[in-house]
């Protein structure tokens, strides 16, 4: 269940809820809205600061550059998404990726502001940091890829590339975070619900 009525700033307080102190949490959830607001390259440390509501110097006490700032934000959205594949249950292989998907979708809704961040610059982080991710990604798709294998394997799906189907469920799921809106007709229950089904039909056997 989402939390649609929530501040996404409350949310992303949750959501880094481990992070301390609490000033280091306040800069990274300000970068967060920073650099989905402006793009990384346009947005500044003197930016990140005053939407923290503190001064330009405090961000290095808690982060050595902006580029680690981003890291962390995309460590963390990576980790809290790959927790959430693997976490799914369901009592056979159409309700388990009928939960991923809903779940997934619904996620880079809830938090699409994090999601646009995590999913669109990664180009910027360094050859080191970019390594860490892509190992998160990897496991994202592997976790999504065998929800579908199983119902190859129990004979309910019909998926002739599994790999392209993997990739194609993952684009349509993250892709909600580019173009949602809080103010928009579906909340992200909804939104995670009509993904599912649109997957459960694209990789049932036609007929």
């Amino acid at each position: 269940m989402t939390t649609t009525g929530l501040d996404e700033f409350a949310l992303l307080d949750e959501m880094w809820r481990t992070v301390t102190p609490d000033a280091a949490r306040r800069m990274l959830i300000a970068a967060v809205h920073a650099f989905a607001g402006k793009g990384y390259h346009a947005t500044t440390t003197r930016d990140i600061a005053s939407l923290a509501g503190m001064s330009p110097a405090a961000v290095y006490i808690h982060y050595r550059s902006k580029e680690e700032l981003l890291f962390n934000i995309s460590l963390v959205g990576h980790q809290t998404s790959l927790t959430l594949l693997s976490g799914i249950e369901g009592s056979d292989a159409t309700d388990r990726l009928r939960n991923a998907v809903a779940g997934f979708a619904g996620w880079h809704a809830e938090f699409h502001t994090t999601a646009r961040v995590v999913q669109y610059e990664l180009g910027a982080l360094s050859a080191e940091h970019h390594a860490e991710v892509a190992e998160l990604r990897r496991q994202i798709e592997q976790r999504m890829r065998s929800y579908i294998a199983d119902g190859v394997a129990e004979g309910v799906f019909d998926v002739p590339d599994l790999k392209g189907a993997t990739l194609a469920v993952l684009s349509l799921c993250i892709d909600v975070a580019r173009w949602y809106r809080p103010d928009g007709k579906r909340t992200p229950d909804e939104i995670g619900a009509l993904y599912a089904d649109l997957v459960l039909r694209m990789v049932r056997p036609a007929g």
